[in-house]
């Protein structure tokens, strides 16, 4: 068996374990309307868990919200863009208790399009890579860090978005770094996954 099939074969299980340890850590907090940030590399499984976590909701009676930065970056250049964006657009308003407001980026026109509505009575998951900085970690009750191997990540990114994400990935690894090296997302985080 290939270290490949391996390590596709075992993402799952490492998964589902990474799942449960956040769905615990909300499910004990003791706040109304939590935020939970998840943030990773590209391909990292981050989009995965934020999914499950918004459709596995482990608190009663609530009905969270997710937004993924994919949402808010503008464009291939726009990591450090979309990072400010979440933490102006989403969590201040949201730890305030003010209803937030969002635009969603067009990729095809390259320009912001229809606006969306943040309840600030309503848990609020924010996802996307650049999401957790010092100042992100300071308005949220659960913070995530979720990484990978290159090799399984980028095989992961590309056989999700194929085509229209292989010539760009290099040129957003290369932002994903700064924001690492800047803001240090690890050291950062409450929870911390490292899958296959």
């Amino acid at each position: 068996m290939s270290s490949r099939s391996s390590a596709a074969e075992s993402f799952p299980s490492a998964h589902d374990a990474a799942f449960r340890a956040v769905a615990t850590a909300v499910a004990r907090l003791d706040v109304a309307a939590p935020r939970v940030l998840i943030d990773g590399r590209s391909g990292s499984g981050k989009t995965t868990l934020a999914a499950r976590l918004s459709a596995e909701w482990p608190r009663a009676g609530e009905r969270p919200q997710l937004v993924a930065l994919d949402s808010l970056y503008p464009g291939w250049d726009g990591l450090e863009e979309g990072t400010r964006l979440a933490h102006e657009w989403l969590l201040v308003p949201h730890a305030a208790g003010i209803e937030g407001r969002w635009r969603r980026f067009d990729w095809d026109v390259q320009a912001f399009a229809e606006p969306h509505v943040v309840a600030p009575d309503r848990p609020l998951i924010v996802e996307g890579s650049g999401a957790l900085t010092p100042a992100a970690a300071g308005l949220v009750h659960v913070a995530v860090w979720v990484d990978a191997p290159e090799p399984s990540r980028k095989a992961r990114a590309l056989e999700r978005d194929g085509d229209t994400y292989a010539p760009h990935w290099d040129r957003w690894a290369a932002q994903e770094a700064r924001h690492i090296e800047t803001h240090d997302p690890r050291a950062l985080a409450d929870l911390v996954f490292d899958l296959l």
